[in-house]
């Protein structure tokens, strides 16, 4: 069994939207065991038969539809490609608070990373760089100041994505 991390976008678990014990139960249904929550309600460590995580991607998106009627992107990584989402950010050590990967559900062209580089050169002075199936930022400022917006992101790459700081993911490899 191999151990992944779950990365949901907007997903609220253990409050109105979602209990942990319902999700625990549709992941346990899906033989994805020993779910839990780590760091904040929208990651979730699991276990499950080594194989692609994009593959567990559609599963959980499929999952959210059907047990849950949620529409939610969700990213999924193992333990060395969320190290590597730390490591290859070439942003870490400065203030790493505002330093975020957004981990994206493909691979963007560099066509796509250009236009995004291009338009966004208009809205302020966050730095930017492409991973493997990731977006490093350094927002140098709060992201909730930022006028580079996930929506902003998703349009110019064309494909979805959801953010974590770089010291939460160093966290969630950590306990993995």
């Amino acid at each position: 069994m191999t151990r992944y991390c779950a990365f949901f976008e907007s997903l609220i678990v253990g409050g109105d939207r979602l209990s942990m014990a319902d999700l625990r139960y549709a992941f346990a249904r899906e033989e994805l065991e020993n779910a839990e929550t780590v760091i904040s309600s929208g990651n979730v460590l699991f276990e499950y038969e080594d194989r692609p995580s994009d593959g567990l991607e559609e599963l959980l998106a499929y999952l959210m539809r059907d047990r849950f009627d949620m529409t939610a992107f969700v990213a999924v990584r193992n333990r060395d490609e969320i190290r590597a989402a730390v490591e290859e950010n070439p942003f870490v050590g400065s203030e790493d608070t505002f330093v975020h990967t957004v981990l994206l559900e493909r691979q963007p062209t560099a066509q796509q990373f250009g236009r995004l580089v291009a338009d966004h050169g208009k809205l302020g002075g966050e730095q930017l760089a492409l991973g493997q199936r990731c977006l490093f930022v350094d927002y140098a400022r709060p992201p909730a100041e930022s006028l580079l917006t996930m929506d902003f992101i998703a349009k110019r790459l064309g494909c979805r994505g959801t953010a974590r700081n770089v010291r939460s993911l160093a966290r969630i490899s950590a306990k993995m």
